[in-house]
């Protein structure tokens, strides 16, 4: 089946219960919509998707903000010829998307600290007391870097060694 839907706010919660409703009423399986930036509303269609059960890789987004309004403003005609193409070009392209299939990887929270200077120090002791395990390494024979050849740091006074 195909569908298409003039609507002036798509990503308003009324416009995307349009197309949750669509995917489930009339068993839609690839979503197309021609609109605004992919970079702000993308997630939220996506997100959609998933609520209707539909893999959020079945959607593709055609920006005709930037690619056509903005950049074609003098000339609606052109503007509307040229949208009609990407929106065509959408509609091709969905019909190629295929399901990514999701997988979580166990990991473990670790870190590689090269250098036990005062930052390498100071990063580890940061990492450490938020729980990660740290590994430190130091090419040297002992570890402090150029503060280890301090004899008094400054502001404390405190011993550098």
């Amino acid at each position: 089946m195909v569908i298409a839907r003039t609507n002036n706010f798509t990503c308003s919660d009324p416009g995307q219960q349009v197309i949750k409703n669509d995917i489930l009423e009339l068993d839609l399986n690839r979503i197309v919509v021609a609109a605004c930036t992919p970079k702000i509303h993308e997630p939220t269609y996506r997100a959609v998707l998933m609520e209707a059960g539909l893999s959020p890789y079945f959607f593709e987004m055609v920006n005709l903000r930037e690619h056509c309004s903005f950049v074609h403003q003098e000339n609606k005609v052109k503007a509307t010829e040229k949208a009609k193409r990407l929106i065509l070009a959408g509609i091709n392209r969905s019909r190629e998307l295929e399901n990514i299939p999701r997988k979580e990887i166990p990991i473990t929270r670790a870190c590689l600290i090269v250098g036990a200077g005062i930052a390498g120090m100071n990063a580890a002791l940061d990492l450490a007391n938020q729980g990660t395990q740290v590994f430190l390494i130091e090419k040297e024979a002992t570890i402090g870097g150029k503060m280890a050849q301090l004899d008094r740091i400054f502001p404390t006074d405190d011993c550098g060694i």
